[in-house]
């Protein structure tokens, strides 16, 4: 039952997943999270920093767009690659070297926005970006479970969505504040690569892992395994593409620059509060989710939640004042919030645990591609039909993949208590 990885919770099974602070009583955890907090929030200032200034510069939604679009090509084309590159290597090596990359790069986009370069250089610099990111993300996320014992992954789980969250909040402000302090986005560049070089320093006072490398080649059959998997187990596709295509269709988050200067008429401080808001609501929803009793009827408050957010985001994109868009958009982080838990809870107990990284993986890219290609859908339609029908078009469009979801997988309408599934 207990191990001597497990020596600071070994008294009490129980009393460890009742600790709220069981993840952060280990040291190299602790040093882990607090970097990605300092890490994420300089990154959440930068992506405030770049929309505003691509946007003073270009006066054009279509290039907010390509800001998602050039980080995540990356991440998605690199996908196969780096995971293998994580479960062959060392991972906290990569990690530094990974953060290193991301310091240079906010560095040179200080370097572009300073001498006014050209607008190319700044995607140059993205799809860098997103090179780091594509390497960040498995070796990290690998890394980060070697640090603590089996006992409390559950609370290190709930620490991580909620330490991204709190980033999501902190950075959006910070980096609105902090362009209409410097007067320019030039600055808040420098302060994302202090925060690189933060992260990077508290990770290499992270203790050597020890890591039993697979010998296992990289191949189309060994990545076909979780695809073929999430294929058969219908009510994780129906889950995961209702996600994918209702964040695709109905994410606004993009446009916020146009929002915030043509539409609500309002500056660069204001647009970090629209930037917060989704978070704010997700990080509100979170603890209450914590404290509720577990949903009982998961499958139609999946659906709910997601016609929820498809309503708000028509409502946010007609909105003309300031406080209805900030209420819009914590509510729609709210709902979001719902889906993401029954989705993650649902994933976790359908999948056996030798296909568990596999699965992940197309998880993650369907994510990846959601958020950012949605960022790309959600700029090329404004540029097309302006920002308003671009965002009410998206929630109506969220609204009938609902119908589609229930229509196509009816089963995920009976889905029940998640915590009683016996799969």
């Amino acid at each position: 039952m207990s191990s001597s990885k497990q020596k600071p919770t070994h008294h009490n099974n129980k009393a460890a997943q009742h600790d709220p602070l069981a993840a952060m009583r280990f040291r190299d955890y602790r040093l882990f999270t607090i970097g990605r907090v300092v890490l994420f929030t300089g990154g959440q200032m930068q992506t405030v920093a770049l929309g505003w200034e691509l946007y003073e510069r270009t006066n054009s939604a279509m290039a907010l767009g390509g800001i998602g679009l050039a980080q995540v090509l990356p991440m998605i084309a690199l996908t196969l690659i780096t995971g293998h590159f994580a479960d062959k290597n060392d991972r906290k090596k990569i990690t530094l070297l990974a953060m290193l990359l991301l310091m240079f790069c906010s560095l040179t986009l200080a370097a572009i926005s300073y001498y006014q370069g050209a607008v190319f250089l700044i995607y140059a610099c993205l799809l860098l970006t997103g090179v780091a990111r594509a390497f960040l993300k498995p070796a990290g996320d690998a890394l980060m479970w070697q640090l603590i014992p089996t006992s409390a992954f559950t609370n290190a789980a709930t620490w991580n969505s909620s330490s991204f969250q709190l980033a999501s909040v902190i950075g959006p402000a910070l980096g609105g504040f902090s362009v209409a302090l410097f007067g320019n986005a030039t600055g808040v560049y420098i302060l994302s690569a202090i925060a690189a070089l933060s992260c990077f320093f508290l990770t290499a006072a992270i203790k050597p892992q020890k890591t039993n490398f697979k010998k296992e080649p990289i191949s189309l059959k060994t990545l076909a395994a979780g695809a073929e998997f999430v294929w058969n187990n219908q009510l994780i596709l129906a889950a995961i593409t209702l996600d994918l295509f209702a964040v695709l269709l109905g994410g606004a988050v993009a446009l916020l620059p146009v929002f915030a200067k043509d539409i609500l008429q309002v500056g660069p401080v204001e647009l970090g509060y629209l930037q917060a808001a989704p978070s704010i609501g997700a990080l509100i929803m979170a603890a209450l989710l914590v404290y509720l009793p577990p949903i009982r009827k998961a499958g139609p408050a999946l659906l709910w939640s997601v016609v929820g957010f498809g309503i708000v985001t028509i409502i946010f994109g007609l909105s003309r004042w300031v406080w209805l868009s900030l209420l819009m958009l914590a509510l729609s982080g709210a709902l979001d919030s719902i889906s993401v838990v029954i989705r993650h809870t649902l994933v976790q107990i359908r999948t056996p645990d030798h296909l568990r990284g596999r699965v992940a993986a197309i998880n993650s890219v369907f994510i990846s591609a959601s958020n950012e290609l949605g960022g790309f859908e959600s700029g090329l339609t404004a540029a097309l039909f302006g920002p308003v029908l671009s965002v009410v078009g998206g929630g109506i469009g969220t609204i009938l993949v609902v119908v589609a979801t229930a229509a196509i997988w009816p089963d995920i309408r009976k889905l029940g208590a998640l915590h009683e599934e016996e799969y």
